[in-house]
């Protein structure tokens, strides 16, 4: 039985997928930019909104915000699950952008509605002190953020493998379409970070909080509209059942027959039967992880159904389903990597920001003091520039040559951002040592902590986040792609889900390792190398401690790349074949 709503009468058994592709990608596109746009347009100045129209103390407003952003990429893991097991990407996306857009909605109300919100400072008491909110005020806060949780719940793991799923991955253009979504998913990521870090963010903080956050609560509802107008042109994949529950199958199954001898030939001897409905790909055998393979030994005891399945999954599970786990445990060294690279990501993102409050922040001779947060927007043009050349220009000029898939493998692509990386991170020393210098013998200033302004301009900032942004575009659009290809089809939805866990936990690690770096260095000869004032710190030395870390991380990568296998797609169960007539796994070296 196909596993696809949109498809067509065909000759054969069984129903043909009908790929729009390219069709398909003005809707999917659309979606994503718009919704990228009201997503990040609401939550890239939440904490200014909190703390100037809610009057939340500092510290109340930053542990808000971190806990719905962490809340937002943690419930990820919920969505994937609930989408690759009973509902599918198509009806999970479309109703998560509605809970989305009715969350905006509700937070735009606490801004246009004065008694959604406490009365401003300066007009609550004659003292300067500012009235909090009440609890009904905080009660529908709270109601919008839940709604918008539940929406990034549902829409960041799969809109990405929704629109990937248009493409058919067992031909030649449609592996290129993929390839070619992924770069340009995060081109309208981008686009829409600046747009939200521009325009926005100005309406917001200088014209209207209402208006501020009913544009992007617009924009959301847009998406909505262009997402279910294409409802006839999307492929829907269908889902399959809990793939979780595969996964403890397998390992159940294994560790009741971990007494039993391994076969000699195991891709010919083992229990391997392949659901008629199944949509992953067919996996060849593969030698990792051979302890797995004892969940495949056929038994007298086993029992096997008419249709040729086992009876009782618990004690039997099939080689193909044996491989697909192996797949997953192959991952997770790779996506152990990522997290490590993010953190230089973090760093870089945070500390730029410090480093611009106490540097030379005047656009020339004009007298335009530019705002420390909007030195962010040049990563952001870096990857919106490299984008459209690098998929447009550098990939088909590298096929010719290596005749490969995108150019270069995705672990090959990965390395080189993760190479940028730890460039970026000397040259941000080097800059912060100049800049330190300058402050310490050349201040033009000094700002309303007394902390000197270093003459050095911040136009010397531009190459470290530039280059941060090329390195993102590399490693992390790479990491999207590897985790949607390498993962089993009916899990895509979880594999989504695996990007933005990595960043929570990236996040996390950061801060654990600024909090260690701290309290170690404030006790050293040098000080503290973190302080608030840069001048009296050693942000250099840090710098160059997170390039050592990103070196040894390079060389984990390098050594779990080489050791890493491939999965390659065969045919699969719903009757589309594939390019081979066998299917192979590969190891690939960076």
């Amino acid at each position: 039985m196909e596993k696809t709503e949109n498809c067509s009468a065909a000759t054969t058994d069984e129903p043909q997928i009908h790929y729009r592709g390219i069709k398909a990608m003005p809707y999917v596109i659309g979606n994503e930019t718009f919704e990228k746009l009201g997503t990040t347009g609401t939550s890239n100045n939440l904490l200014v909104y909190l703390t100037t129209i809610f009057n939340m103390k500092s510290i109340s407003a930053t542990n808000l915000v971190n806990v719905f952003n962490g809340t937002c990429n943690l419930a990820t893991l919920i969505g994937a699950f609930l989408s690759d097991t009973y509902f599918g990407r198509y009806t999970t996306l479309g109703f998560a952008s509605i809970s989305s857009f009715l969350g905006m909605v509700l937070l735009t109300l606490t801004a246009a509605v004065s008694k959604l919100h406490p009365p401003a400072c300066n007009k609550s008491s004659e003292n300067g002190t500012c009235d909090g909110p009440t609890p009904w005020q905080m009660t529908f806060l709270l109601s919008g953020f839940g709604l918008m949780v539940i929406g990034a719940g549902g829409i960041r793991p799969c809109n990405l493998a929704f629109g990937a799923d248009q493409f058919n991955p067992e031909t030649k253009s449609g592996k290129r379409g993929i390839t070619s979504f992924f770069n340009w998913y995060y081109f309208t990521f981008t686009f829409a970070m600046m747009v939200s870090l521009t325009i926005i963010v100005y309406v917001q903080s200088d014209v209207s909080w209402a208006w501020g956050l009913a544009i992007p609560a617009f924009m959301m509802f847009l998406s909505c509209l262009m997402f279910f107008i294409g409802t006839k042109m999307y492929v829907k994949v269908k889902p399959q059942g809990s793939p979780i529950t595969s996964v403890i199958q397998v390992i159940i199954a294994a560790v009741r027959k971990r007494k039993l001898k391994q076969p000699d030939k195991p891709w010919i001897s083992l229990f391997n039967h392949i659901p008629k409905a199944s949509i992953n790909s067919k996996l060849a055998y593969s030698d990792q992880f051979r302890f797995l393979n004892k969940a495949a030994i056929l038994t007298p005891e086993d029992k096997i159904n008419s249709d040729g399945s086992a009876v009782n999954p618990w004690k039997l599970s099939s080689l193909q389903k044996v491989e697909e786990i192996k797949c997953l445990i192959r991952v997770v060294p790779i996506w152990a990597s990522g997290i490590i690279y993010s953190v230089a990501m973090v760093q870089q993102q945070t500390y730029a920001v410090f480093q611009a409050i106490q540097s030379d922040r005047y656009l020339g001779h004009t007298g335009f003091n530019i705002p420390a947060a909007s030195f962010g927007i040049f990563t952001m043009i870096g990857v919106t520039i490299w984008i459209p050349i690098y998929d447009r220009l550098i990939v088909p000029w590298l096929q010719k040559y290596t005749k490969k898939e995108g150019g270069i493998t995705l672990l090959q692509k990965m390395s080189i951002g993760m190479v940028l990386a730890i460039i970026t991170m000397v040259i941000s020393a080097i800059v912060e040592d100049r800049r330190r210098a300058l402050a310490l013998s050349n201040p033009i200033g000094i700002d309303s902590k007394k902390r000197s302004i270093s003459s050095l301009s911040t136009m010397w900032l531009i190459p470290q986040l530039t280059l941060i942004g090329l390195s993102e575009a590399f490693t992390l659009i790479g990491l999207i792609e590897f985790y949607y290809k390498q993962f089993p089809e009916n899990m895509r939805s979880i594999a989504g889900s695996f990007t933005f866990i990595g960043l929570a936990l990236s996040s996390y690690l950061s801060s654990f390792l600024i909090s260690v770096v701290h309290k170690i260095s404030e006790r050293s000869q040098t000080g503290d190398w973190l302080p608030e004032d840069l001048n009296k710190g050693k942000l250099d030395y840090f710098y160059y401690l997170v390039a050592g870390l990103e070196v040894m991380n390079l060389g984990y990568f390098i050594m779990c790349a080489n050791w890493y296998k491939y999965k390659e797609s065969g045919s699969t169960g719903n009757g589309v074949e594939g390019d081979d007539d066998m299917v192979k796994l590969q190891s690939d070296g960076v």
